[in-house]
């Protein structure tokens, strides 16, 4: 189906241009001498980080994994990246770079949102990063939506029910499948995102995702976060946990507070799983997954207009800065927390993610 710019999508492209194909040498082109061929963008470098940041990254836990909604935005030049450079250009090269930040160790990965990626690409971004890096990857929203929304990108489709809302066997086959094959060990965690609608009561809707989760193969972490903050109940909570899964904490207008998330949802508490055959892999082990979105208040075009182009903290919020460093702290006792930040959040993701460092670092 057709993809369009939604609110979520950072953009992002492949890492690497696509070649065109090659055409069949002809009698009357032989003689012609071919081009010389285009030299190759020499590789995106990236900025030397200060002292105080390398002294910073020392200081954090192993398990704490901080990064960037995405990658590719020229206005990280002099944070991230050694000078500007063009937005595609990023996109397509500037991964290994981004991930030579001390402070960067984790990127999410929003364009599997909008059309699954096969394992090959997702395996080239694999490459371009070191050994202890993770990245958060969105599911396909056709696992999450019940209806397609009234859309024109969605096509005939608009405004119908969606036959694979919740469909384990898609999800296993196109979804899932290629995560672990593309990312193996770098997939830090893998997440369905339930955009605002109509999801029936929230017993019900427990009653599905615990089925949905309990289908799919066992070994990726699988992470859920919602924007209906009625569906965030108790039965919620004992899904997530039979089927070995984790909610993900979201800083975002339309839902609670992140610490008010986790006692709801159960964060912190290792889950509790059924017992599963042999020849299955073990459920992931037990991980905080967090996403820091969007302020109080903020709408995402309205906050991109306005931050852009995303090289200075234009609206600091040390509220959920110190709710976020809060949940952080699991990682000291041996449990890994994942953190996405957006630059919409506060107005630049590496600034933020700078003071959520200094933040942990002066409470020790």
């Amino acid at each position: 189906m057709p993809r369009a710019r939604r609110p979520d999508d950072d953009e992002q492209l492949g890492l690497f241009e696509e070649s065109p194909d090659e055409a069949p040498a002809s009698a009357s082109s032989a003689s012609v001498p071919a081009p010389p061929a285009a030299a190759p963008a020499p590789a995106v470098g990236a900025a030397p980080p200060a002292a105080e940041v390398a002294e910073l990254a020392g200081r954090l836990p192993p398990g704490l994994f901080l990064g960037g909604s995405t990658w590719s935005f020229p206005g990280w030049a002099g944070l991230v990246y050694d000078r500007a450079y063009p937005a595609a250009r990023l996109a397509r090269g500037g991964l290994a770079a981004y991930a030579r930040h001390p402070l960067l160790r984790a990127v999410g990965i929003d364009r599997t949102h909008y059309r699954p990626l096969p394992a090959g690409e997702l395996a080239r971004y694999a490459a371009a990063v070191p050994p202890d890096f993770l990245f958060l990857v969105k599911a396909h929203e056709v696992c999450t939506l019940a209806r397609f929304p009234d859309h024109a990108r969605y096509g005939a489709e608009r405004g119908r029910r969606n036959p694979r809302f919740l469909d384990a066997a898609y999800a296993a086959a196109e979804v899932v499948a290629p995560y672990v094959e593309g990312l193996g060990g770098k997939g830090g965690a893998l997440l369905f995102q339930f955009a605002p609608q109509e999801l029936g009561p929230p017993r019900r809707f427990a009653a599905r995702l615990h089925a949905f989760l309990e289908t799919l193969p066992r070994g990726p972490r699988y992470a859920v976060e919602l924007r209906n903050r009625e569906l965030l109940t108790a039965d919620y909570a004992a899904a997530l946990a039979a089927a070995g899964a984790c909610h993900c904490l979201n800083v975002h207008p339309r839902m609670p507070d992140v610490r008010v998330q986790a006692q709801l949802a159960g964060v912190g508490h290792s889950p509790t799983t059924a017992a599963t055959p042999t020849t299955l892999a073990p459920p992931a082990t037990p991980m905080t997954v967090g996403r820091w979105l969007l302020g109080a208040g903020a709408e995402y075009e309205a906050a991109s207009r306005r931050f852009a182009p995303f090289n200075r903290l234009a609206a600091p919020d040390p509220g959920a800065r110190r709710a976020l460093a809060e949940l952080a702290r699991e990682a000291d006792a041996g449990r890994p927390f994942l953190l996405t930040v957006n630059n919409n959040a506060e107005g630049c993701a590496p600034l933020s993610i700078l003071a959520l460092a200094r933040e942990l670092a002066a409470r020790g």
